[in-house]
């Protein structure tokens, strides 16, 4: 797929927050400011960085999704993050990338796998 590693991540990253948002309702959360807190430990650039970095030290990802992560995290970005440091930041847009790639590659299956870890991860 030819589309660029960034706008893959920015599609990614709406996927990935509509999953973790599900999944937390889903848990049975029903306050909004329990959501938003619950939510950090998922959609925060740490906790994603976190969670790819498990997913590829355990070989959950295929070569061509990490393939897929590199090429995010070793795009030209202009843009400083300010919760954290350049290296998880761009971490985290390798996962985001990843979520885009499958979500714009149909792939629900994957993403479905992908979020079963990270759900279960985080527990």
């Amino acid at each position: 797929m030819n589309k660029n590693a960034l706008v893959l991540a920015y599609l990614g990253d709406s996927i990935y927050e509509a999953y973790i948002r599900k999944y937390l309702i889903d848990k049975g959360i029903s306050k909004v400011k329990d959501l938003q807190s619950e939510s950090i430990k998922f959609v925060s650039a740490k906790a994603q960085a976190k969670f790819l970095k498990s997913m590829i030290d355990s070989n959950f990802l295929t070569k061509d999704e990490i393939q897929i992560v590199i090429s995010a995290r070793n795009h030209k970005n202009n843009h400083r993050p300010k919760n954290c440091d350049i290296v998880t930041y761009k971490y985290a847009t390798g996962l985001e990338a990843l979520i885009g790639y499958l979500y714009y590659d149909n792939n629900f299956d994957r993403i479905n796998q992908i979020m079963y870890y990270i759900e279960n991860k985080n527990c």
